[in-house]
């Protein structure tokens, strides 16, 4: 049985954390990537002990796991390198006349120790060794890690190959700090605690919103990038569905029962105009839903949560099934795909809301200003995903502008389950998908989240720091009075 941390003891793991983040802001940006990739090498490191446990916890398939794995990997060697590069210290000096302008010369430097909330559906790639904690490390912060009760052994045998790599690299083992236990309360200390400068999480809107409250409510407010999930809909456009319509049915239906639905960028709304496509459509999708097979989801409370949440949108009046996945009489989720129209979607807010699992929703919208409203009636989005041909657009210029203020990641037909680790990744969105649509929590950039500018005015060149020094010892490209320099 776990217990949780009382009080007194994140409070001393905190204060803790305040030695691993001065550390960190002593060290050069090629040291701090030196010791990102130590960090990687022990991960990679890490054998069949991490992938059984967390397949154990989690009931993810081991191919995934070892895919995830790797994915973990290069987040923290791609991050480490982009951090080695100085593109995040934006360097800006403008040495004035001697006279009467002064020399003013600005860098990021980290914002201090992050809390990062451990996730459930990703046990390593956005848990204890996620992007969060590598982007953290990247911007020069110690992190305080507060472990997920879904998967307490997964956690504990990544923060130790963590430790590992911060003790061979010779850092201290304050730069990361390890929180356990399941309450409330524990997370409620972490954030509030006077140390902590930035929250990270993933999760749902309810946790999310929370810790965004408690981080607006203290004494210092501090931001919370929290990503929240969203709905991610999909627009199937009329000449696309005409041409496409059984490979669409079955690239939908596979995206959106991939992994039992258990994606943030899970494509729960499918909106399209009444056709006979559309029927054909219908009927296509009936089938291919029909073929996926029930299967267990990551612990027992999300499950409870999935049925309840499809079990609260198949009782909406006017909503109809249009098929289930197999099932027997076990607990394990079943697929499902519903449709309504688009009147009594926009009458109906309880029809907008994500159901995290293997459910959809198809909306049914009378004409092309329909498809409009209900874009218009929606919240921001990690994703929206257009289904469509070059004519679609061009016949839809008023949906696709509306689009681009509505989310993070716009795509063009495929489908937004998959995120790719790149630079150009936007993994974030407007309210309510995340508490902060300027910033991604996946790719290098991730690392922009904790950074803060700090200028100095007319200080000796051997007090400045390494990224603003007239030699320019680090190599990197900055812009000195008005031109770009390396």
């Amino acid at each position: 049985m776990r217990i949780d941390m009382s009080n007194e003891q994140i409070h001393a793991i905190v204060q803790d954390s305040l030695i691993g983040y001065q550390y960190l802001q002593k060290i050069s940006l090629a040291e701090r990537a030196s010791l990102m990739h130590a960090i990687a090498d022990e991960i990679e490191a890490l054998g069949d002990e991490l992938i059984q446990a967390a397949h154990a916890e989690s009931a993810l398939p081991l191919p995934r796991l070892q895919g995830e794995k790797g994915r973990t990997v290069n987040q923290w060697r791609s991050y480490a390198n982009a951090v080695k590069t100085g593109i995040y210290a934006e360097a800006r000096i403008d040495k004035g006349d001697g006279a009467a302008k002064a020399d003013i010369r600005k860098y990021n430097k980290g914002i201090g120790p992050v809390a990062v909330f451990g996730a459930s559906n990703f046990p390593f790639a956005f848990s204890t060794a996620g992007g969060d904690t590598a982007s953290a490390v990247g911007a020069g912060c110690s992190v305080i890690f507060k472990e997920h009760p879904g998967h307490p052994n997964t956690s504990k045998i990544m923060a130790g190959a963590i430790a590992q790599g911060i003790a061979k690299f010779g850092a201290p083992a304050a730069v990361f700090g390890y929180v356990e236990g399941a309450a409330h309360a524990v997370g409620e200390a972490l954030v509030l605690h006077p140390a902590v400068k930035a929250v990270a999480f993933t999760g749902s809107f309810r946790g999310g919103k929370a810790l965004f409250d408690l981080g607006a409510q203290r004494q210092e407010p501090i931001p919370v990038f929290a990503e929240m999930g969203s709905v991610n809909p999909v627009f199937a456009l009329p000449n696309y569905l005409a041409e496409n319509l059984e490979a669409f049915a079955t690239q939908y239906v596979g995206s959106l029962t991939l992994g039992v639905g258990q994606f943030c960028t899970n494509p729960g709304l499918l909106i399209a105009v009444k056709s006979e496509a559309l029927d054909a459509f219908k009927e296509r999708l009936e089938t291919e839903v029909k073929k996926v097979a029930e299967a267990t989801m990551l612990h027992e409370g999300i499950a409870q949560a999935y049925a309840q949440a499809k079990g609260k949108l198949s009782s909406q009046p006017d909503v109809a099934l249009i098929a289930e996945g197999l099932s027997s009489d076990s607990s394990q989720a079943v697929a499902a795909l519903y449709s309504t129209s688009a009147t009594t979607f926009l009458a109906n807010a309880v029809l907008g809301e994500e159901v995290f699992g293997p459910t959809g929703l198809l909306i049914e919208c009378d004409d092309e200003a329909q498809l409009i409203a209900v874009l218009q009636a929606l919240g921001g989005q990690l994703t929206i995903t257009f289904a469509a041909t070059v004519a679609d657009i061009q016949q839809q210029a008023d949906l696709f502008a509306l689009a681009q203020e509505k989310c993070g990641r716009l795509l063009f037909n495929g489908m937004p389950t998959g995120v790719e680790v790149v630079y150009a990744m936007q993994h974030g969105g407007p309210f309510p998908s995340t508490t902060d649509s300027r910033f991604t929590s996946v790719g290098p950039d991730a690392v922009k989240r904790f950074l803060r500018p700090l200028s100095f005015q007319n200080w000796p060149n051997e007090f400045l720091p390494l990224e603003l020094q007239d030699e320019n010892p680090l190599a990197i490209e900055r812009v000195v009075d008005n031109n770009r320099t390396v």
